[in-house]
Order: structure tokens, then sequence, then C-alpha cells
């Protein structure tokens, strides 16, 4: 069986692997807050349930089940903007507009995010919301090309 997931490389569950995303968020909600749009107690309530696992957690877990073994783990990371390629630091043929890339990802996290987002804050404020965290996560992605990682585990079932 092979599974593969949305994780993290490091065994910290607070790196930028899995939470950056999170922090530009809630950072562009604080924004809101500070423009008296949403109060501060709406964001302080909101949770979102998710957790990006290391390779080694998934393997001890597997392994602690004791129905598979492990034959193979490996992670690999993407850019959050695709069209950047994963190593832009090389590519000179790529023209890099970070408004441009931050809408892209802003756009892929809405697509997921919106109707959690729009439950708790409410429909008004998603446009300006994703307005601030576009812009947010454009000025991230001009010091740093962050990475999803991807998580691999190929496993046997035992008779």
């Amino acid at each position: 069986m092979l599974v593969t997931l949305t994780g993290r490389s490091t065994v910290d569950p607070t790196s930028k692997d899995c939470c950056y995303l999170w922090e530009l968020l809630t950072k562009s909600l604080f924004d809101l807050v500070a423009q008296g749009i949403i109060e501060e107690s709406a964001v302080d309530s909101f949770n979102i349930p998710h957790y990006n696992p290391c390779g080694e957690e998934i393997r001890e877990i597997v392994e602690m089940e004791g129905s598979f073994d492990v034959d193979k783990e490996d992670a690999f990371g993407i850019c959050w903007d695709p069209d950047l390629g994963n190593d832009v630091g090389n590519n000179k043929d790529i023209i890099f507009d970070k408004y441009k890339s931050g809408q892209k990802v802003a756009n892929c996290v809405r697509a997921f995010a919106e109707s959690l987002l729009a439950s708790h804050f409410g429909e008004t404020i998603i446009d300006n919301l994703f307005t601030r965290y576009a812009h947010h996560m454009a000025e991230h992605l001009a010091i740093e090309r962050t990475k999803f990682v991807t998580v691999l585990i190929s496993m046997t079932r035992k008779y």
C-alpha cells in the first residue's frame, strides 16, 4: 500500500512546512480586527482542526498498530506557488512577481478554507480577508520559498 498525504519534513509540529499558511491567515484576520471589521474574540474562538504529520509519526503509528510493515518513507516539497518551480534560485527564465504569486497561493487556500471562514466570520469579510492574505503571502514569498511537504509511505500488509 502506498499512502501519500500532506505533512511536514521535520518532527517540529510548529515548522513552517505546515503552519505558516495559517500564521499568515491569522495575521490577515488580525488586520481586520485592527480595522474594526471583526472582533478579536471571534478570531480567538476560531479553530481549524488540522494537523500535518511527519513521516516518523506515521511510521510510529503504523508500527504500533501492527498490521503493516513500513517498507519506505519519503518526503518531498513543492513550492507554495508551483509556477516558481522547486529551485527558483537557479532558474533564470522565471520572472518573479510576488503579488501574482501571493494571489495564486491565496486563491488556493481560499478554495479549501473559505466555507470554514465564512461560516464563522460571515460572508461579508471574505474578499477583504483574502486581499489582505494575498498581500501577506506576497511579502512572505518575496523573502522565502516555503514548500508544501508531501509524505509518502510504502507499506506491506503482514500475514
